[in-house]
């Protein structure tokens, strides 16, 4: 069994460093054996090089998540009535497919709606 691939993070100056060798790159080729060697996609070298271009050398240091946004009553309620809606909406589909299914079966069958207590009575 493999383990488990992490995500690989660069360092500010790993970034800079690839990029100063990316800009230095002249014969055809060079910059897609920068790439290989690095293992990272044209994509990322791209952004990079956007993040700079923009002046934001924090940007190419690694970014922090914020803090997980906590759940308010309210949306722990709403998604549980949601479930249940979502629930009961399911089961009276089923209910009325079979309540459809029971009025053909009667009608091939030829039986009516009588009530029970008119039939008790007949001998």
């Amino acid at each position: 069994m493999r383990p488990k691939a992490t995500r690989r993070r660069f360092s500010a100056a790993e970034k800079v460093r690839i990029l100063e060798e990316a800009d230095a790159c002249r014969e055809a080729g060079e910059i897609g054996a920068l790439l290989r060697r690095e293992g990272i996609y044209s994509s990322l070298l791209a952004r990079w090089r956007r993040q700079r271009a923009q002046g934001t050398l924090e940007a190419l240091g690694a970014q922090k998540r914020g803090p997980k946004v906590q759940a308010d009553a309210r949306d722990v309620e709403l998604a549980h009535l949601r479930r249940e809606n979502e629930r009961l909406q399911v089961r009276l589909t089923q209910a009325e497919t079979i309540i459809d299914f029971q009025k053909k079966l009667s009608l091939l069958l030829g039986i009516t709606g009588e009530p029970a207590t008119e039939m008790a009575g007949q001998p």
